[in-house]
């Protein structure tokens, strides 16, 4: 399964017999609660996973998004109906930064058939495709979540990715440049990290841009297929879209996650944090 999936093809595969297990991803940095979008109308059969109890463990040490528990994260798919032999959408609202968290985790866990929703729910309603606000009851899954299947990083690896190779920084640039910091304990960078907005992957509907565009906006921001790269943002979710982007481009191999990101980075008083809009 390609990782992008418009509209018209996921309609299709709904309205046929192998039916993908598709999964509401709705979430806001500053609200409202997905889960309100959700009640209020959403794709016919969708599941609606919440990202901050289901696609992450509780804040810490680890950050705001750490990932999930194996056993947890199992508990919560099954629940959802996610089968190791049905294919997976996942949705948001509409450009997909959200949705990817849960696109990466699903990787991560071991289940290489999986697409994000190209446009949202968005460019679902926007091409007059149904909508319910029925509550489905799924049939419980029987996916065995298997961590590794995504590379991560830590720190240190971050650290030295954006030293001796590309570490991209997914967040807005006022956040990046350290002229603001809404959440997290201390404003700036990663030194050294170079910054990609993950609104840049996107047009001003929300749909995703090619992937000759894409792999052009990386080029212009130093990646090279035979540098590493990797990629990080607040709390670990937006950066899940960089690492979808990277693939739709053409990246070879998958780019590691820095999970913890910004709000695992900046509660460490020893490490470093870099401002302004150069790297650093």
């Amino acid at each position: 399964m390609r990782p992008l999936i418009g509209t018209a093809e996921l309609a299709a595969l709904l309205a046929g017999t192998s039916r993908p297990v598709v999964l509401d991803i709705r979430w806001r940095l500053a609200g409202p609660p997905g889960a309100e979008s959700y009640r209020d109308g959403h794709l016919p059969g969708a599941v609606f996973v919440d990202l901050d109890t289901a696609l992450a463990a509780e804040p810490g040490e680890g950050g705001r998004h750490p990932l999930p528990d194996p056993a947890d994260l199992q508990r919560d798919l099954r629940a959802a109906g996610v089968c190791a032999d049905r294919p997976v959408v996942v949705y948001d609202d509409a450009d997909g930064s959200v949705a990817a968290r849960a696109w990466w985790l699903l990787r991560w866990a071991g289940h290489s058939e999986v697409a994000v929703l190209d446009g949202g729910y968005a460019a679902w309603v926007a091409d007059g495709h149904e909508t319910t606000a029925e509550v489905p009851a799924p049939e419980p899954g029987d996916i065995e979540v298997r961590p590794g299947g995504m590379p991560v990083l830590d720190a240190d690896e971050a650290a030295r990715l954006a030293r001796d190779g590309v570490l991209l920084d997914a967040r807005a640039r006022p956040r990046y440049a350290g002229e603001t910091e809404p959440v997290d304990p201390r404003a700036g960078h990663i030194p050294g990290a170079v910054n990609a907005p993950f609104a840049g992957h996107t047009g001003e509907d929300g749909r995703w841009l090619g992937a000759a565009e894409l792999a052009a906006r990386f080029t212009g921001l130093g990646v090279r297929p035979e540098v590493p790269v990797g990629a990080y943002c607040g709390s670990g979710v937006t950066a899940s879209s960089v690492v979808l982007a990277l693939e739709v481009a053409g990246q070879p191999g998958p780019a590691p996650l820095y999970a913890g990101s910004w709000s695992h980075w900046s509660r460490d008083p020893e490490r470093p944090a870099a401002t302004g809009d150069l790297p650093g």
